[in-house]
């Protein structure tokens, strides 16, 4: 799964822009990094289960950050519809 977010065309990294996507109805799968503050996480989470959208768990936030090609760490990142 991680792969494909990697590979992904269209995609946001950070806890602003996934809940914009998620709002906006544009997030298909939705990543959280496991070491991120609850406080960060918990809404996201609300709000994927709220539209139904697919949650999948990074161990670190460094990880994540990678794997959006970014070079900060990221707390949430999600894959778009195109």
């Amino acid at each position: 799964m991680q792969e494909r977010l990697k590979n992904a065309r269209s995609k946001v990294a950070g806890m602003k822009q996934t809940m914009k996507a998620l709002e906006k109805g544009e997030a298909l799968t939705v990543f959280i990094a496991r070491d991120a503050e609850e406080k960060i996480v918990r809404p996201v989470e609300a709000l994927c289960e709220a539209k139904g959208v697919e949650v999948h768990y990074v161990d670190t936030m460094q990880e994540l950050g990678k794997l959006c090609g970014i070079k900060v760490k990221a707390a949430t990142a999600a894959i778009l519809e195109l």
